[in-house]
């Protein structure tokens, strides 16, 4: 490449350097850093040193500075995000960005095989990795990054141009000035950088991601691209959805293509003319499934020639020149250890089966709930067994069955007593979790203490799991009320921690004194109530004074509210214990008041369903932005359904209240009834 011949280094003194020489110096240093970047982020090779880039970059940071005029949209210092946007613009896509059908057999394979066979004669197929990840355009006008944006229902996504911007693989330009072109990539976290992020979370006692899927999807749809660019999120392109300036004939010869315009490809795509090929193929891919650095959950096999595609044309909503062969869930068979005994924060003893560890979905597992007694009751689970364990979507370790009876036990039965603190465990004829009821016990009071310090609670940030074990330990705290007479000298006072952090830690709890009412609600622990209902509580009855003396016939009748979850906050809110400790929070000067918007008005009344694939919000806020505007979710279609809001795979609730007449919005109509 011509960017090769200039890898001399200019001197690190830019003295009385004149405009047109800056100009000069800018576009040989952004296309050297470029070029360099390529090789590293696309190419995984590099032909300088860390340090020698870091100076270049070092060198073009100080010239921009020096003439910001100057500043190159494709320049490298560009994607470390710019300023944070207030809202996400929508973008159409002109080709539909559609979905393909999943199957889960080699005879679905087969079938999908002789079918186009039968339509279009011989043809050929490109079989590939199917990435796990969020699905983005990336549209190029005059070889320039002008535009990405999400899939969201296929129609419509949003604009992400700046995150994706600091994508080190996105090329901000390409060496050929199309027209036109829009290329189509999937983005992901690499599982290394997952890991590390989770590590994180978990130490500050925050809420981890669930998957790199989400994680991905979360880091690109943040608002401050500063925040993007610390993901280290990464992307595979593996389709044209447009071009003009070039011809291109089949799949194989567009991912060629973009490949040589710098664009990072999918892997391992394969040309393959026969079902015993394809099959050898997805064998080969599903054997390194693991050892990648990054999560695919199938193989796609599409018709290589686009004359053919056209011939076989789409359904409403999938393309029939393509399948995707999701992979089944791997399996793996081991040794049961022992099974250990967690109480939770609300007393119920839940078993844990610790096993041989095995290699399972690319890391090692040695352990799985095993939930409750008639779980294991059912599967006759005992120490010494062998059983076979997968991860439910490839994510969470679960136990499948027992595969081997080894112990002379037919299963194992939990104790009669608390394994924290001795007291006898008691169980309810209405549920199958067996409790420990002693809300003095160790283990309760240390959920407790760590559940009102999460996010969705008080949100005490810096109140993880190890400071709270280190709090009750050194006896400073005996509940939660007692977090506010913590001081910064008994702090200190305790290993790991300093001055600053002891500081930010008292500053946290003092804030989250501020916090709504139905926050505190919800991190108080009462059994059935989640965020959604300690909200309506506190709409209902405005302040916890009159929660608290509320009967269970007038909480029964917020609407959402059963006998069941009206009698469990009726009995928990007059429990000597409870009472003690709200006393104890209102002396500290909680907020008790619930204090309301205009917009928790506006959906006053109104009863909405969510159903299918909404294009940027998760249906979770889409439920939280209901309720917060005073609006009701329900499950279930029925008469008393205002509307559905639904989006992309929608089922049967749609076709009910299609049945039924009830109003079906969509996405964008509900976000213009909220706003």
């Amino acid at each position: 490449m011509a960017c090769q011949a200039q890898k001399a280094f200019f001197p690190k003194g830019l003295i009385a350097i004149t405009y047109d020489e800056a100009k000069i110096r800018i576009d040989q240093l952004v296309e050297l850093l470029n070029y360099h970047s390529r090789l590293y982020y696309v190419e995984n090779r590099n032909e300088i040193s860390d340090y020698e880039y870091d100076m270049l970059q070092n060198e073009l940071k100080q010239l921009e500075k020096e003439y910001p005029q100057l500043v190159r949209s494709d320049s490298p210092t560009q994607r470390v995000g710019g300023e944070a946007v207030a809202g996400f613009e929508k973008v159409t896509h002109i080709v539909q960005m559609g979905s393909i059908q999943d199957v889960f057999s080699f005879e679905e394979v087969e079938q999908f095989v002789n079918t186009v066979k039968q339509t279009v004669g011989e043809a050929k197929f490109v079989v590939e990795p199917k990435i796990d990840g969020l699905s983005v355009s990336l549209e190029y006008r005059s070889g320039e990054l002008t535009v990405g944006s999400t899939r969201g229902d296929g129609f419509v996504g949003e604009n992400v141009t700046h995150n994706l911007k600091t994508v080190r693989s996105v090329p901000l330009r390409i060496p050929e000035p199309l027209e036109l072109l829009e290329v189509r990539g999937e983005v992901y976290m690499p599982k290394n950088v997952f890991f590390d992020i989770v590590d994180k979370q978990i130490k500050n006692g925050e809420q981890p991601f669930k998957n790199p899927r989400n994680a991905a999807a979360g880091s690109l749809r943040q608002k401050d691209p500063k925040i993007t660019a610390k993901r280290e999120l990464d992307i595979f392109c593996f389709n044209i959805q447009q071009v003009q300036g070039k011809e291109l004939t089949s799949h194989k010869q567009s991912l060629d293509y973009i490949s040589q315009l710098g664009f990072r490809t999918i892997p391992d795509y394969k040309l393959a003319e026969t079902f015993q090929e394809i099959v050898e193929l997805i064998n080969k891919i599903g054997e390194k499934r693991f050892d990648l650095p990054f999560d695919i959950d199938g193989v796609v096999i599409k018709v290589d020639s686009f004359a053919q595609r056209e011939i076989l044309g789409s359904t409403a909503k999938t393309p029939r020149w393509a399948v995707a062969y999701k992979f089944p869930p791997e399996e793996k068979q081991t040794e049961l250890k022992s099974i250990e005994l967690n109480v939770g924060r609300s007393g119920a003893v839940t078993p844990v089966a610790v096993f041989e560890p095995v290699f399972l979905a690319g890391t090692s597992v040695s352990r799985a709930t095993l939930h409750n007694q008639d779980f294991i009751a059912e599967k006759q689970v005992a120490v010494g067994d062998v059983i076979t364990v997968r991860k439910a979507g490839d994510i969470i370790p679960e136990v499948v069955c027992v595969s081997e009876k080894r112990s002379d036990e037919k299963f194992f039965r939990l104790p009669d007593k608390c394994p924290v603190c001795g007291t006898d465990l008691v169980r309810s004829d209405e549920e199958a979790a067996i409790r420990c009821p002693n809300v003095d016990c160790p283990a309760q009071i240390f959920r407790s203490i760590v559940h009102f310090a999460s996010r969705g609670a008080m949100d005490i940030e810096g109140l993880g799991p190890a400071v709270a074990d280190a709090l009750l330990k050194a006896d400073l705290i005996k509940s939660v009320a007692d977090l506010y007479d913590l001081t910064d000298e008994q702090l200190l006072e305790l290993d790991n921690f300093k001055e600053k952090s002891a500081a930010n830690l008292i500053e946290a709890i003092n804030a989250s004194k501020e916090r709504s009412l139905d926050r505190l609600i919800f991190g108080l622990g009462i059994r059935n109530v989640g965020q959604a209902s300690a909200k309506l509580l506190c709409q209902r009855f405005g302040d916890l004074e009159n929660i608290m003396n509320a009967t269970a016939e007038e909480i029964s009748d917020i609407e959402g509210f059963g006998e069941v979850m009206a009698q469990s906050v009726y009995e928990a809110l007059r429990e000597p214990h409870m009472t003690e400790l709200i006393r104890h929070l209102e002396s500290c000067g909680v907020n008790t008041k619930f204090e309301k918007t205009a917009s928790d008005e506006k959906l006053r009344g109104l009863t909405f369903v969510l159903t299918g694939t909404l294009p940027t919000m998760k249906r979770e806020e889409a439920k939280e932005l209901i309720e917060k505007s005073g609006g009701k979710v329900s499950g279930s279609v029925s008469k008393k359904t205002s509307y559905v809001l639904a989006g992309e795979e929608a089922g049967s609730k749609l076709i009910k209240a299609q049945q039924l007449g009830i109003p079906i919005i969509s996405e964008e109509e509900f976000l213009n009834m909220i706003n």
